[in-house]
Parts: structure tokens; C-alpha cells; sequence
């Protein structure tokens, strides 16, 4: 289950370090588009945005389904609840550090 998981975030962390990934993600949000209408904003081939849909269906961000000669291409959200939960342990930690650093500067500064 571990290694599960750690997979999945690194997959998932990987694919959103992209930009043209991180904005396709932000496209699809709206609803599902097809791979022709995801390529237009981005000045790059469709083999090119194949690959980078090819890495976040890899990471489970992403659903393709084919229709004919149409590929539709929706966002799968799961995994990035995932990532966010990972974050928000570390939040959680990091805002008990700071509170425990303002509650010391208070009271030096009595």
C-alpha cells in the first residue's frame, strides 16, 4: 500500500511539474475536450501534447476515450486529492511549528 501510494504521488507530483500539463489539467477542469482543442492554446505539435497527455493518464489525472477517429480526454480528479491530502499533513505540521514560534517570540517579548 505504501509503495502504492508513493508511486502514485511521485506520478502525480511529476506530471504537475509541467507547465503545458499543469494547463491542460486547468482545461479539462471546464469538461472533457478533445486532444485538437487541448493542442490549441500551445504551440506545439500533436504528437508533442500526446506525450504530455500520455504522462498525466500515466499519473491517473487523465481519462481518454476514443470515438471513431476522435479522442475525448476528461479530467480524473482522484489523484489529485491524493497529492493535496500529502500537503495538507505537511501543513498541518508546519503550522503547528510556526504557531509554537509566535507563541515563543510572546513570550520573550513579555
Amino acid at each position: 500500500m505504501v509503495n502504492y501510494y508513493s508511486a502514485t504521488l511521485d506520478a502525480v507530483f511529476s506530471a504537475l511539474g509541467d507547465p503545458t500539463r499543469r494547463a491542460i489539467l486547468a482545461r479539462l477542469a471546464h469538461g472533457a475536450s478533445r486532444v485538437t482543442e487541448l493542442a490549441a492554446p500551445h504551440d506545439m505539435s500533436l504528437p508533442a501534447i500526446s506525450k504530455h497527455l500520455r504522462v498525466l493518464e500515466t499519473a491517473g489525472l487523465v481519462r481518454k476515450e476514443k470515438d471513431g477517429r476522435v479522442i475525448r480526454c476528461s479530467l480524473e480528479p482522484g489523484p489529485l486529492k491524493d497529492a493535496a491530502d500529502w500537503i495538507a499533513h505537511y501543513q498541518r505540521f508546519w503550522d503547528g511549528r510556526l504557531d509554537a514560534l509566535a507563541d515563543y517570540i510572546e513570550r520573550l517579548e513579555e
